[in-house]
Order: C-alpha cells, then structure tokens, then sequence
C-alpha cells in the first residue's frame, strides 16, 4: 500500500491527472492565486481557532483544526463546487483518526464566504467505500503515464491549468 494522504482524496474525486501529477513531484499549486486565496480564508476566517483547537498530523495528512474534546474536525473551504471531494477528504481525516483508535469523532465542513457549514460523519459503507478509493488511487499513481485532460469547465481555475492545455 503507498501512502495515500488527504489532498491524493481530494485529488481523485476533482481530477485523476491532477492526482497523478501531484503524485509524481509535479506541484503546481504554489503558482495558484486561486490556492492562495483559499489558504488566505482558512486563515483569516476564525482567527481564534488556532488558540482553541489542535493542529495534527496524521499518517502524512494535515488537519488544521481538530477539537479533542468534542472530536470534531474542522476543514475550511473557499466554496462548496467541489463539495463532494471535500466531503471525503474530511471522511478520509475521521477514517484516519479511528484506525489511530479516536473513535466517534465527526467532520464540520465550513464554507466562510458563504456563511454555510455541513456536518460530516463517516458510516460502515463509507469506510468500504474508502478502502476502494485508496486502492483505485494506487492504480493512478502507479500507472506509467499520466492519465489524459479530462475537459472539464473547472479546469480554467485549475492551478494545474497552464500544464495540462499548453500546446506546444
């Protein structure tokens, strides 16, 4: 098994390419205005998290802000268009977290721009269904070559966008 962490969930359920550049030393979201921006929000949105709760690291995977005593871990996102790629990510912190034997722990996604907040657990199925994303994720990134442009209308903000439609 390789080492799979947060941002390789995110990744598959965005863009497989994306996931797979990312996986082979390509980084192109240092470039982005759009990464910066988000990372700008999580920071500035609740600006007395980081006194309250905890940052871990787990298995290679960052949470921002976990509460150990109510259990709850907190990811903050620009906005919801990539809701269900964010969802998992935050199952995949909760999964995580129990096979460290922290049970009962939930998932608060918080979309501050918006003034929206979702609450995430993690079921028996969605454990099953993480075991399978893990191994398709191997697939990916194992393959020989990088899976192909997937033409999507979220690409234009893709930070990966310039590498992937550059014709030569």
């Amino acid at each position: 098994m390789s080492f799979i962490i947060s941002t390789h969930i995110n990744y598959y359920f965005i863009c497989r390419r994306k996931l797979w550049l990312f996986t082979h030393g390509i980084h192109m979201e240092h470039e982005s205005d759009l990464v910066y921006e988000g990372r700008m929000i999580g920071e500035v949105s609740y600006t007395d998290r980081s006194k309250k709760y905890t940052e871990i690291e787990i298995m290679g995977s960052k949470i921002d802000y976990y509460d150990p005593n109510r259990k709850i871990v907190h990811e903050v996102k620009k906005s919801d268009q990539m809701e269900i790629a964010h969802e998992w990510q935050v199952k995949y912190y909760i999964w995580l977290l129990k096979q460290s034997g922290i049970e009962d722990v939930e998932g608060i996604l918080e979309y501050p721009k918006m003034k929206i907040k979702k609450k995430v657990i993690l079921t028996e199925e969605d454990e099953n269904t993480l075991k399978q994303i893990v191994k398709d994720i191997e697939l990916i990134i194992n393959q020989k070559s990088c899976p192909p442009c997937i033409h999507k209308k979220y690409c234009h903000s893709c930070s990966y966008f310039d590498f992937c439609y550059i014709i030569e």
